[in-house]
């Protein structure tokens, strides 16, 4: 086992820097951890730790690489350097030893798994890993036996995060929670209530960008931690939902979750869509960690849309208030403006599909509108509403209205794809031709009548200028 040859330059150039400086810098943690695995990252991200005089060593060591500098925390002595290369982006963290000695330093990191270290000289000089790493508490046999444990009883007071972290970890890898790491979790959850959301947001999509983000959602739910940050989770449960669903709520939900990412797993056969599914909407969360997110909160508006009339339980207008809340979970988490856009778009407009579905020929004017209102999140829509039918499986939900969903959706899709291949027309007509001719002043009026001319071009209603104005001139006196 040894250091890859795309990051041994940097390696060797940071190590003649510590000759220099006659400073002993060790690799620590995860770099080292993800070399067990052999696991690279895209875009590397390596930690070191030093005696003493951490943010000083950086400061200098980024003039050097003509890296960006940032101090992390200056009290207990971290920085970062980011080194852009054309394709790649490593990050160096640098921090001054937890402890007096590198034995203390690694005993306060979080889980065993990242206690591993090696002296950057045997890193750069021998390279061999294994004939000169350092495992003082057993994190190749944890790595080994795929076991998240706690480095030392301590860890979830120093860090809270950590108790998030264990899940995110183990999600990536695949690996378990052991059972005295557990035991703490449990009795120490609620300090994560004095965590940033900032950072509880980061390894909550760490999760939901896993391969399998269900397992994990639902262990976390059962130690009630999810509910921490998402109250709304709460009202959800034991909500009998009606003889169309056989879940509650808050069981249908995380049903709809672990079909969402079966759904994806399907869909990202199709190179179109995995690029979609991969966009980076907020760096460096990516659009189908996003999409998982949107199926836990896609019926969170049905508990205060639950109403009884005539026996039968219904939900009207809980895609509305599910909006409203998502916009407040949204900005709790401190989502990007992007994220909260699309998270309510697809909260919003989750039901449309069904309702396509639920007419044998769906006309084109329907379909039209809904790509319009659904704009950029269509797909994601499609994808969750395919989810949303499958975890729908009470004695009323026939197996013909599945198949009929199914085939509405699919159809959908492929339409989707389709157009986006092709050129989208010109417009016949645009505002200044409109308030040129009829001598109308800028105003929302003009873009209702391009909105409609649009809809009337895209269903073949109108098929020239020519038609175009006779349409225009048509809705003009209905719209004064």
């Amino acid at each position: 086992m040894k250091i890859p040859n795309d990051d041994l330059p940097f390696l060797s150039e940071i190590y003649e820097f510590c000759l220099l400086k006659k400073k002993a810098v060790y690799i620590v943690g995860g770099y080292l951890r993800d070399l067990f695995l052999n696991r690279q990252k895209e875009n590397p991200d390596i930690d070191f730790c030093i005696s003493k005089g951490a943010v000083k060593f950086g400061r200098e060591l980024s003039r050097k690489l003509g890296a960006g500098f940032v101090v992390l925390d200056k009290e207990h002595g971290c920085c970062r350097l980011v080194k852009k290369l054309e394709n790649r982006i490593y990050t160096f963290d640098f921090s001054d030893f937890r402890g007096k000695t590198l034995k203390l330093d690694l005993l306060h990191r979080d889980f065993t798994i990242n206690t591993l270290a090696l002296d950057l000289k045997d890193a750069v000089v021998s390279r061999d890993i294994q004939k000169h790493i350092i495992d003082l508490y057993g994190a190749a046999k944890d790595i080994k036996l795929k076991t998240i444990r706690i480095a030392h009883n301590g860890a979830f007071a120093e860090d809270p995060l950590r108790i998030l972290r264990a899940f995110s970890l183990a999600a990536i890898f695949s690996f378990k929670i052991e059972a005295k790491t557990f035991a703490l979790i449990k009795k120490q959850k609620k300090k994560l209530l004095g965590v940033s959301l900032e950072r509880v947001r980061d390894e909550l999509f760490k999760i939901f960008e896993s391969p399998n983000a269900h397992k994990y959602i639902v262990e976390l739910d059962r130690f009630r931690i999810l509910s921490l940050f998402l109250p709304e989770i709460e009202p959800m449960r034991g909500k009998y939902q009606g003889p169309y669903h056989h879940l509650d709520i808050w069981k249908h939900t995380l049903e709809s979750l672990k079909q969402m990412e079966g759904v994806i797993d399907s869909a990202q056969k199709n190179p179109d869509i995995k690029t979609y599914l991969d966009q980076v909407i907020s760096s460096p969360r990516k659009r189908f960690g996003l999409m998982k997110f949107a199926a836990i909160l896609h019926d969170v508006g049905k508990p205060k849309a639950m109403r009884r009339e005539k026996k039968k339980i219904i939900f009207h207008g809980h895609e509305r208030i599910g909006l409203g809340l998502t916009r407040i979970i949204s900005r709790r988490l401190k989502l990007s403006n992007e994220e909260c856009r699309a998270l309510e778009k697809i909260v919003l407009w989750h039901l449309r599909p069904g309702y396509l579905a639920d007419n044998p020929h769906p006309s084109a004017r329907a379909i039209f509108r809904y790509f319009r209102d659904t704009g950029n999140e269509a797909l994601s829509v499609l994808l969750l509403s395919l989810a949303d039918q499958r975890a729908t499986k009470g004695p009323l939900t026939t197996a013909l209205s599945r198949l009929r969903h199914e085939k509405t959706v699919k159809s959908l899709i492929r339409k989707l794809l389709k157009e986006k291949e092709e050129k989208k027309p010109a417009r016949f007509l645009n505002g200044n031709h409109l308030m040129s001719k009829f001598k109308l002043p800028a105003s929302p009026l003009i873009g209702k009548l391009l909105a409609e001319l649009e809809e009337a071009q895209a269903i073949g209603k109108i098929k020239n200028k020519k038609e175009a104005w006779k349409l225009a001139a048509r809705l003009i006196p209905s719209r004064k």
